[in-house]
């Protein structure tokens, strides 16, 4: 099976597009939640740098699917990371003992 050159490309394109915004609405639903309880730090943190690193890699085959829908993911994964951080923050905070409010 003979392919177009543009062919990879495409198929890498769709699959970077889907896999981008599946993370869109977890990051809405934390975000309008206001908490992330049942988000795992440790799972979110390291899938960031994973996709940190697939953006470098990116980089260095000159690979603009690659770069671009790993950049945004990166970018997604990493605020969910700060927003769990924060409202575990803030969760922590209003359950401390003797805090006068």
């Amino acid at each position: 099976m003979d392919l177009a050159p543009w062919w990879p490309t495409l198929l890498g394109s769709v699959a970077a597009v889907c896999t981008t915004a599946a993370f869109i609405p977890q990051v809405v639903r934390v975000y309008r939640l206001r908490r992330a309880d049942e988000i795992s730090l440790g799972t979110f943190s390291v899938f960031a740098v994973g996709t940190f690193v697939w953006t470098i890699f990116g980089v260095l085959i000159d690979s603009w699917p690659i770069i671009l829908a790993n950049s945004i993911t990166f970018a997604l994964a990493l605020v969910i990371v700060l927003l769990k951080v924060s409202y575990d923050r803030g969760l922590r905070r209003a359950a401390a003992p003797g805090e006068i409010r």
